[in-house]
């Protein structure tokens, strides 16, 4: 099995910033990719963005572009450094995992965190 831990998440007026972390443990060697999803609210989930653990290419949603930055620490830990943050980003954000990294959907993910609160106040 594969776990995640979320940390970093919190309130920020618009235009302010946050950086969110995701550590994983337990059989990390099963994990290719990692992404980042969110849910507000009476909304589905949706992907943010993902990258490749080894060779880091990343993969944006359109409505992040530019503002948001996934890294990759270390062989455990991948970094989401959000920059002026908009209101309709508020959310619950998730860490997940994939082992097959097949696609951007999250049932394509079969490890998941627990989420951390993204509130972004006008």
């Amino acid at each position: 099995q594969v776990q995640l831990v979320e940390s970093g998440g919190g309130s920020v007026q618009a235009g302010g910033s946050l950086r969110l972390s995701c550590v994983a443990g337990g059989l990390i060697d099963r994990v290719k990719c990692i992404g980042w999803f969110r849910q507000a609210p009476g909304k589905e989930r949706e992907g943010v963005v993902f990258i490749f653990l080894g060779d880091r290419v990343t993969h944006y949603a359109d409505s992040v572009r530019g503002r948001f930055t996934i890294s990759q620490d270390n062989a455990n830990t991948v970094t989401l450094q959000m920059n002026s943050l908009k209101p309709e980003d508020t959310a619950s954000y998730y860490c997940a995992a994939s082992s097959a990294c097949m696609g951007w959907a999250p049932g394509d993910f079969g490890y998941w965190g627990q989420g951390t609160q993204v509130t972004v106040s006008a």
